[in-house]
Order: structure tokens, then C-alpha cells, then sequence
């Protein structure tokens, strides 16, 4: 079960880094709610529109996710992660970490995401290199 979780996580990345949005559909509850970093709750359809074209590996040439923790309550799941992006902000690299978690419930036999929650990470409290579960540079999944 939570390897089956670990994929959909990495499959919720994937979507993000190539801008696909039916992928992502796919694995979104008919429910579905974001909140951002600044406390805004954001539906499925405004979710959507944005994950259109939210990732552009000329403004955000480093990504990874890192330090995955899972844990299953029966049919609900939840998912947490953090993020670490390099984005390029008027010229300059700027280097930040947010950490996402994420509900997934089970129904029918299948986990779709039910709500995403994203908050900033102080510098003081990243989670080391170590605890990389995978990169991308310029888009590109690193081995």
C-alpha cells in the first residue's frame, strides 16, 4: 500500500515537471482542494488551469522532493513531502523549500488526493540532501 502511494507521490511530481494536466486530473478526488503558502484555498478547476503551465525549466532550473513520509489510516493517507526549487527571480537564483501535504483517500480500490497543503520551510528547519527522493534539472529526472 504505501509503495502504491510512493508512486502516485512520484507520479504528482512527474505531472508537475511536464505540465500534465489530464495526468494529473487522473489522480485528483472529484473533491479536491489546494491551500496555498499564503493560506488561500484553491479549488479543483483554478488548481488545474495553473498546473497548465506552472513549471518552466528556465524559471525553476533545480527541483527535487525529499524527505517522503507516508502513513495510512485505513482509507485515508497522508503524504507528506518537501520540495526544494532553485527559481531564477529577476535574474537572480533564489533557493527555497516548501513542504506539501497531502490526503489521499481510497475508494473503489483507488487513492485519489482529496487536499494538497503547501507551506514555506525556515532554512533552519530543510531537510538534508540525504533525504532526496529524486531531481530534476532543466526538467530532467537525474539517475
Amino acid at each position: 500500500m504505501t509503495a502504491e502511494l510512493r508512486a502516485l507521490n512520484a507520479r504528482f511530481i512527474h505531472n508537475f515537471i511536464t505540465n500534465d494536466v489530464p495526468g494529473h486530473d487522473a489522480i485528483l478526488h472529484e473533491g479536491f482542494i489546494c491551500i496555498d503558502p499564503d493560506g488561500r484555498r484553491v479549488g479543483r478547476e483554478v488548481y488545474l488551469s495553473r498546473w497548465a503551465n506552472q513549471f518552466d525549466a528556465e524559471r525553476i532550473p533545480y527541483y527535487d522532493y525529499r524527505d517522503e513520509k507516508i502513513d495510512v489510516f485505513g482509507d485515508t493517507a497522508l503524504l507528506r513531502s518537501t520540495n526544494k526549487s532553485v527559481r531564477v527571480v529577476d535574474g537572480q537564483e533564489v533557493t527555497r523549500m516548501t513542504m506539501y501535504s497531502d490526503v489521499y483517500v481510497r475508494e473503489g480500490g483507488a487513492w485519489t488526493c482529496v487536499q494538497a497543503q503547501i507551506t514555506l520551510v525556515a532554512p533552519a528547519n530543510y531537510p538534508p540532501d540525504e533525504t532526496i527522493v529524486r531531481k530534476y534539472v532543466k526538467g530532467k529526472a537525474q539517475a
